[in-house]
């Protein structure tokens, strides 16, 4: 089944969404749905954005796919959660709805696209310690799905973050068991049940898909049964404003700048500004680097600039979904169970620890932040490993025992050495303190106790840890030389800082007086979730949900 691309741009529509991610997707289906005439314009000539590019887990508490699984909890948990993590940095009653709505958003999209949720077994909300934090987990992926439906529109969903064989479809659910290696059953047989998936799909002719992917074939499903046009590489040069209304968008398309206005509303699901260097350099902590992000090289803020242009409030710019990142030659690799896993540590440029590196990602490169704002080099920090540990687990995408590429040495990004001491002579760290912060941490890894970090206490740390080691699943002595040191950089997700939004999606200004006919989700917006992460996934529910929730205010305020 193929769709025709949309020949011209309309010269007026009810509503138009800009940018076809998660987001906008979820505006557009949701706007369409409500009998308004909706047109989706999109800079790339792909969908999906982040959305397509993400691990695609969805948090959000009471869902169909957590009750199916017997795993829902009372939603005053879930309230007291997000009081307890974000607090006042973002207004409850915004937190609140997202709470109070999200599941009903899930159920929508269950009944408009094939898009169907499952729970994460025992994925930890990131602060599950925390006041009503769930231990088990809050959070939903995907179902694979055969995307053969889209036809030749499957060919423009977002080039993904890392490259897998055709079919190769691996979850949020068997990364966890396949990144331990050969050290748990359940290591091999997942691999061997991905691996037969994969045959069979071969021997069918699917074309499956998982993760963040799915989402976005999903989503683009709902769009096409629902009639809603695509416009690709149309790009958001400005609003147009009437009596500080937003009444329409100026854009650029073949090269040429066309007004389409608005009868009802404008909705910006955009992105961040992840790539959009004077932007960060700008807003955010230093050292900063467009190279850094994992996000979709189309995100460079149009949305925010022009929000801001239209004038707009804006919060939390200096923050983003940030993430320890590996800076490989091919591109920056999201460095996410290789910290949990035991035999590890991050030092700093004195040779020391400086946080739990079991971290959410983003508290993790908070501290590294912290720690270069006090004058102490934190970036770049660097994993120290050793050979048991290269043979026992997966590490940014090479098996146990795989040699680390030459071409990784050769661009700075992992050293070797046949002793620490010679290791920190080739990062430029103390080797005395090497030696002494190894000593102690092996300490710690015999006893069972992170005396500085506590590293393996909280259920999070555990869950990318091995069941293995005893006595705690994240500590493990490093003394097998060889000794390795792999460059650790403060990258991201995206941004997480831009426009701020009411609990209805709607752009404010700064005296927080509501600007008419604009709306926001996703990371064009200011994240409801603060500077923090409440769980795996806390990123792609929201944004579906403001996206929804932003299509309906703009129904009932023009019913």
């Amino acid at each position: 089944m193929t769709t025709p691309l949309p020949s011209a741009l309309p010269e007026s529509v009810d509503v138009i969404v800009v940018g076809a991610g998660g987001a906008g997707m979820a505006a557009a289906l949701a706007s369409a749905s409500r009998g308004l005439d909706t047109v989706l314009i999109e800079k790339s000539a792909y969908f999906g954005g982040s959305t397509a590019r993400s691990g695609g887990g969805v948090w959000i508490p009471g869902n169909y796919a957590l009750k199916a699984a017997g795993q829902d909890d009372p939603l005053e948990n879930a309230k007291l959660y997000l009081d307890s993590i974000v607090g006042d940095v973002v207004p409850k009653v915004r937190r609140d709805t997202y709470l109070q709505r999200g599941a009903e958003v899930m159920d929508f999209i269950r009944e408009r696209t094939p898009l169907r949720f499952t729970w994460v077994p025992q994925y930890a909300d990131y602060h599950p310690e925390a006041p009503g934090g769930r231990a088990a987990g809050r959070s939903a992926e995907p179902i694979p799905m055969d995307a053969r439906f889209l036809g030749d529109e499957l060919a423009r969903l977002h080039p993904q973050y890392t490259k897998a064989p055709a079919n190769m479809i691996v979850t949020q659910a068997d990364f966890r068991k396949i990144s331990l290696g050969l050290r748990t059953i359940r290591g091999p047989l997942t691999m061997a049940k991905v691996l037969f998936k994969r045959l069979v799909s071969l021997v069918r002719g699917q074309k499956m898909y998982a993760m963040g992917n799915a989402i976005a074939i999903g989503l683009r499903k709902g769009l096409m049964d629902a009639g809603v046009p695509v416009h690709y590489e149309t790009e958001l040069r400005d609003l147009v404003l009437e009596d500080g209304r937003v009444v329409g968008v100026r854009v650029l398309r073949d090269g040429t700048e066309q007004v389409v206005r608005a009868r009802r509303g404008v909705i910006l699901g955009s992105g961040g500004f992840e790539k959009n260097l004077e932007m960060r350099e700008k807003y955010q902590p230093r050292p900063t680097s467009v190279d850094w992000t994992t996000g979709s090289q189309f995100n460079t803020g149009g949305g925010v600039l022009a929000g801001i242009a239209a004038g707009a409030q804006t919060d939390l710019m200096d923050d983003a979904w940030w993430g320890p990142t590996i800076p490989l030659p091919s591109g920056p690799w999201f460095c996410l169970a290789e910290r949990n896993l035991p035999g590890s540590i991050i030092v700093n440029q004195a040779g020391e620890r400086f946080m739990n590196e079991a971290l959410p990602y983003v508290e993790a490169v908070h501290e590294i932040y912290r720690g270069e704002a006090t004058g102490v080099g934190h970036v770049p920090a660097w994993m120290i490993i050793d050979q048991r540990y290269r043979n026992r687990y997966l590490f940014a995408g090479l098996s146990p025992r795989q040699p680390f590429p030459g071409r990784w040495y050769k661009n700075g990004t992992v050293k070797k050495a046949a002793t620490v001491e010679e290791l920190a002579q080739q990062i430029d760290v103390p080797p005395d303190a090497l030696a002494e912060t190894i000593a102690r941490f092996n300490g710690y890894a015999r006893s069972g106790v992170d005396e500085d970090f506590h590293r393996g206490e909280s259920a999070y740390d555990k869950y990318y840890s091995d069941p293995t080691v005893k006595p705690n699943p994240s500590l493990h002595v490093i003394d097998q030389a060889p000794f390795y040191a792999v460059k650790i950089v403060p990258g991201d997700l995206g941004t997480k800082g831009g426009l701020v939004t009411d609990e209805r999606a709607r752009v404010l200004r700064p005296d927080g007086s509501v600007i008419p006919g604009l709306y926001a989700a996703g990371n064009v917006s200011s994240a409801v979730m603060g500077r923090t992460y409440a769980g795996p996934g806390a990123t792609i529910g929201p944004a579906l949900t403001f996206g929804y929730l932003a299509a309906e205010d703009i129904a009932r305020e023009n019913a």
